[in-house]
C-alpha cells in the first residue's frame, strides 16, 4: 500500500513532464478556450446570417426602395445587414488586441508572477519546452478559428446585396486573408514576450495591447496611402511587417528565457 504514496504526491500538473503540457494547458486556460469558441461561434453565426437571410432581405429592400433613386433611406432589412456585418468585422479587427492582452496577462505574465512557471521548470519541463507549448497550442487554435472566420468573411464580401462602397467595412481589417490569419498570431507573440519581460500580468497586458495596436495602426497607414489599383504593394509591406514583428517577438522571447534560466 505504501508503494502508491509517490503517485498521490507527484501526480500534479507540474510534474507531468513535457508530454503532459498540452493537457495541462487545456485545463489551465479552459476559460479562455471557452471564450474563444463562443466568439468564433457567434461571429460565424453573424457572417452566415449576413450571407443568407440578411443578404436576401437587404437585396429585396434595395430593389424595392433604392434601386431607381439617387439616394434613399435605408430600410430595416438593409440596416440589419449593415449592423451584422459591421459587428462581425469589428470582432475580427480587435481580435489581435484581445489575444495580446490574454497572452501577456494569463499565458506568461501571471505564471511568472505567481512562480508557477519556475515550479514547472524544476519538475521535468525545460523553460524552452514550456514556452514552446505555451505558444504552439494557442497558435493552432487561433489559426483554426481565424481561418473559419476569414473564409466566411470572404464569402460575405464577395456577394454584397446591393451596390455600395463596402470598403469602409474592412478598413480596420488586414489587406487580405493571409494577414487576417497572421493578426492573432502577432498578438500572441507580442503578448507572450511582454509577459516574459515584465513578469506582471496587468502591466504585460497593457504593454502587449499598446505594441500590437502600434503595428496594426502602422499597417493601416500604409494601406491608406496607396490607391486601390495598387493594393498589392501595401499588402506586401503589411505582410512583411506582420511576419517580422511576430518572428522577432518569438525569437527574443526564447532568447530572453534561455538567458534568464542559464
Amino acid at each position: 500500500m505504501t508503494a502508491l504514496a509517490p503517485d498521490t504526491t507527484t501526480g500534479t500538473p507540474a510534474t507531468t513532464g513535457s508530454r503532459g503540457l498540452p493537457a495541462v494547458m487545456l485545463r489551465l486556460h479552459r476559460p479562455a478556450l471557452v471564450v474563444w469558441a463562443v466568439l468564433v461561434a457567434l461571429t460565424s453565426a453573424l457572417l452566415l446570417w449576413a450571407h443568407g437571410p440578411g443578404r436576401d432581405a437587404a437585396h429585396a429592400d434595395w430593389l424595392r426602395y433604392c434601386a431607381d433613386q439617387v439616394g434613399c433611406v435605408w430600410s430595416d432589412g438593409i440596416a440589419e445587414y449593415d449592423r451584422a456585418r459591421t459587428l462581425a468585422e469589428t470582432a475580427m479587427a480587435v481580435l489581435p488586441l484581445s489575444v495580446a492582452a490574454w497572452a501577456g496577462a494569463a499565458l506568461t505574465g501571471r505564471e511568472l508572477e505567481s512562480g508557477t512557471a519556475r515550479l514547472a521548470w524544476t519538475q521535468g519541463v525545460s523553460p524552452t519546452r514550456w514556452l514552446a507549448a505555451k505558444l504552439a497550442l494557442p497558435a493552432a487554435l487561433l489559426t483554426i478559428g481565424s481561418a473559419l472566420l476569414v473564409g466566411l468573411h470572404h464569402v460575405v464580401a464577395a456577394a454584397p446585396p446591393f451596390p455600395y462602397d463596402w470598403t469602409r467595412h474592412s478598413q480596420n481589417l488586414p489587406g487580405d486573408g493571409a494577414l487576417a490569419l497572421a493578426g492573432p498570431l502577432l498578438g500572441l507573440a507580442v503578448g507572450a514576450l511582454a509577459g516574459l519581460v515584465l513578469h506582471r500580468a496587468l502591466p504585460a497586458a497593457a504593454v502587449a495591447v499598446a505594441a500590437t495596436e502600434a503595428v496594426l495602426a502602422t499597417t493601416g497607414i500604409l494601406r491608406d496611402r496607396y490607391p486601390t489599383n495598387r493594393l498589392w504593394l501595401p499588402r506586401i509591406l503589411e505582410g512583411g511587417l506582420f511576419l517580422t514583428v511576430t518572428a522577432a517577438a518569438v525569437g527574443v522571447a526564447f532568447l530572453l528565457l534561455r538567458r534568464r534560466t542559464v
